[in-house]
């Protein structure tokens, strides 16, 4: 899994062209244990267990960050949500509820609206009760094996997992269905 970052024009680097190929600036390294990215005014975690940064340069001169993680995954933030893919989603949940914690999913996509209307309830769900864990999911084209696995029909969709099973599911921007369930299953 490789995430590659391009810094905006106004922050290029302007140096000539290496004869139009790429050149390493500095060596990998480890920067974090955890990954911590803005989306629409949110906050979101993605949790690895190393992560190496590796600076570069383009073909053009802009300056490019290459991010890798590894897939051994560790445990998602408490009080945040947590985003994950096709690869993450199974082994954090296992990792959860192995500790007796229920799972709370938002599936969503980046055009729906009621998704957007959901997204900063749900981070205040997440700030609240620090005995669930909450996760994202993002039904793009990637992730469709997964959507498709949960049996994801209409966005956004909450599904709350215990003992690795989806104990409830909620469709739509039912707020206040969501809270009853996740009161219920705590």
């Amino acid at each position: 899994m490789a995430l590659q970052v391009s810094l905006s024009s106004s922050l290029m680097l302007s140096t000539p062209s290496s004869g139009g190929s790429s050149r390493s600036v500095s060596q990998s390294v480890v920067v974090a244990d955890h990954l911590k990215f803005s989306t629409g005014g949110q906050r979101i975690s993605k949790v690895f267990k190393s992560v190496s940064l590796r600076n570069s340069e383009n073909r053009r001169g802009a300056r490019v960050f290459t991010v890798k993680s590894s897939l051994d995954i560790a445990s998602p933030v408490v009080g945040q949500v947590t985003e994950v893919d096709k690869d993450t989603f199974w082994p954090l949940v296992k990792g959860a509820t192995a500790e007796d914690k229920i799972v709370v999913l938002d599936m969503y996509t980046q055009w729906c609206g009621p998704c957007k209307v959901m997204a900063p309830k749900f981070a205040k769900l997440a700030e609240k009760y620090l005995d669930v864990v909450f996760m994202k999911l993002d039904c793009n084209n990637d992730n469709r094996p997964l959507a498709k696995e949960l049996g994801i029909k209409v966005v956004p969709t909450f599904k709350i997992f215990k003992n690795n099973e989806v104990v409830k599911e909620v469709t739509g921007a039912k707020f206040d269905d969501l809270v009853k369930y996740i009161e219920d299953f705590k």
